[in-house]
């Protein structure tokens, strides 16, 4: 369920304790299906970056730990739960950053 491009957003994000702002105009591909609009996980694509975006549960302290078992978590860096039942959001985000020149 692939939508048009939205309106540019702008957004502010830290770096290093360094507030950079810019405009990134994301492409929505999907809403997890079981959405009660509180809990909705949400996939987008940055065509111009190449990167898929995601908005999901926060994972938590001990699955976050279990990340950190395998390697370092930055503090620029999150860990999200993306439900199983968006997968097919996720191949249709995946499709859409690899092959962009496909309309679907």
């Amino acid at each position: 369920m692939t939508v048009p491009l939205e309106e540019p957003t702008v957004v502010q994000v830290r770096v290093n304790n360094e507030a950079l702002e810019g405009i990134v105009a994301l492409r929505f591909i999907g809403v997890d299906p079981n959405t009660d609009e509180k809990n909705c996980p949400r996939v987008w694509v940055d065509d111009e970056k190449k990167e898929l975006v995601f908005q999901g549960w926060k994972a938590g302290e001990a699955v976050e730990n279990e990340v950190r078992s395998t390697g370092p978590l930055p503090d620029y860096e999150a860990v999200v739960r993306i439900p199983a039942r968006m997968v097919h959001i996720l191949r249709e985000a995946c499709d859409a950053i690899e092959h962009p020149d496909v309309v679907r």
